[in-house]
């Protein structure tokens, strides 16, 4: 039986309070990311900023948690489960106050800096406690509601963001996730055990200036490519800046006797194939929660909180089929879960790239439920079955480095999906413009959704590459650990 690793005698692990006290941290923190998305005109207004200013309290988020995550491999090992996650959702806490009371844009974009600080640690500590709880043939299950809070969350922000911003104020969107994280942190105090054996690794300050400034250049990159262009000495510059210092990072990681982030869980292979095609599908889901409400407010012209209203049945369907989908897993594995997800995705995208000034409401709907779906079948089963096949003493490393990627693939998914709507925007107004056929207000709302399928279609081909490639995961979970070979470092690839 599993115990409490805190001093004194051991006590049994309730599994279930413990996934529930961390899974209410970890849905706050996530819902909270998408949660301004819709009420960032009005904060404009309020603030007297411009649009390129006001991303910053999206980017800024981004960014720190890009920065941080890589970091919680150390945490996790350094501080108990109990004070870390409190730590966190305390940190959280505090930036959704002094968000919410703001009395100017700096302050604000300071508040997200804490609130991303607290988020950045409660994410990637809940899935090694899950690891450590649960055995491999009960982590489908575990990880099912996981996925339930990746995705779901996200998805109902705009929803709610919308309808509260227009009813309200979007100060509220802080004061309501405050309470929520504040009784959960006072559940934790009193119900969450520590359950993660304490390694107390030496703190490394050079690995961590190496990765903040090469993660954080990299997610700044990206997401100010979306913006400003590929050709900005500002964009270029970071790209450049943060692929030197990653690669530092890197090689001084492979030669630290105990590394910050240990990428040598690269060598196990059913690892590093679940964590490209999770780069690979959230590339992919980022074109609908990007795209779809650009083109329903600015081509179709519908409020926010209808356009947020789309993806609700999609985020209810994800939140039925989350768990189901993990309990399969715990009996067939993750192989054919991401072939049938991945089908799903490919064919919404699809649907997606058709969409027209005069497509139907309901089969934007109908074809975002299938895409949430598919998410459903394929995040947490497939990163589960590469998580499962680390030994254990690898698992911090293997939740930071695929929670790191996840941010960003965010980024570049992004950043690539902007430009090539961007370009095929231009590219259909150079060929239309001479004519008399359009009026310039419906060559515009045309060239926009060209633009859109185009990027939709780029996002397709991310699915169907994940399509092929979840071919090759396990078919059925090992309860066994397979990954690195402690005596001479060759990797078990079976």
């Amino acid at each position: 039986m599993l115990h409490d690793q805190s001093a004194g005698e051991p006590r049994p692990v309730n599994r279930r309070l413990v996934l529930a006290v961390m899974l209410a941290g970890a849905f706050v923190a996530i819902l909270n990311e998408t949660l301004l998305n819709v009420a960032l005109p009005r904060i404009m207004h309020d603030f007297h900023v411009t649009a390129n200013t006001v991303q910053w309290l999206t980017t800024v988020y981004m960014l720190t948690n890009g920065v941080l995550i890589p970091v919680t491999a150390f945490l996790v090992q350094k501080i108990s489960t109990r004070v870390l996650f409190i730590t966190g959702m305390g940190l959280f806490a505090l930036g959704s106050l002094v968000a919410g009371i703001a009395p100017e844009f700096v302050i604000m974009v300071i508040a997200r800096v804490v609130q991303a600080s607290g988020a950045a640690i409660v994410l990637p500590l809940l899935m090694n406690v899950i690891l450590a709880v649960y055995p491999a043939e009960q982590r489908g299950a575990a990880m099912g509601l996981v996925g339930l809070v990746i995705t779901f969350a996200p998805a109902i922000g705009p929803t709610l963001s919308g309808w509260l911003v227009d009813h309200y104020n979007w100060h509220l969107l802080f004061f309501i996730v405050l309470p929520i994280a504040i009784a959960d942190m006072g559940f934790a105090y009193a119900a969450l055990p520590n359950v993660l054996t304490l390694t107390n690794p030496r703190i490394d300050m050079v690995s961590i200036v190496l990765s903040t400034v090469g993660f954080g250049g990299l997610l700044y990159g990206f997401s100010d490519a979306g913006t400003v262009g590929w050709h900005s000495a500002v964009v270029l510059g970071a790209l450049a800046v943060s692929v030197a210092a990653l690669a530092l990072f890197l090689w001084r990681q492979l030669h630290l006797s105990v590394p910050m982030l240990e990428f040598r869980v690269f060598r196990v292979r059913p690892f590093t194939l679940s964590t490209v095609i999770t780069v690979l599908v959230f590339m992919s889901m980022f074109s609908a929660m990007l795209l779809l409400p650009l083109y329903l407010q600015n081509d179709r012209g519908f409020s926010p909180f209808s356009s947020g209203l789309l993806v609700m049945p999609g985020a209810i369907a994800m939140g039925i089929m989350s768990p189901i989908a993990g309990r399969i897993f715990d009996r067939a594995g993750g192989r054919w879960l991401g072939v049938a997800g991945s089908v799903l995705l490919v064919a919404a995208l699809l649907r997606f790239t058709a969409v027209s000034d005069s497509t139907s409401y309901l089969s934007l709907m109908i074809a975002f439920v299938f895409m949430m779906l598919g998410m459903s079948l394929i995040m947490m089963p497939v990163m589960t079955a590469g998580l499962n096949r680390l030994p254990p003493h690898l698992y911090p490393h293997g939740t930071a480095v695929s929670n790191t990627l996840q941010q960003v693939a965010g980024a570049v998914g992004t950043a690539l999906l902007v430009t090539v709507m961007t370009e095929g925007a231009k590219s259909f107004m150079a060929a239309h413009d001479r004519g008399p056929s359009l009026n310039p207000v419906a060559l515009v709302n045309q060239a926009s959704v060209h633009g859109m399928n185009r990027a939709f279609l780029m996002a397709a081909g991310f699915a169907i590459m994940s399509l092929v490639l979840c071919f090759f995961v396990q078919s059925k979970p090992r309860s066994e650990a397979h990954g690195i070979a402690a005596a001479d470092g060759k990797a078990v690839t079976d």
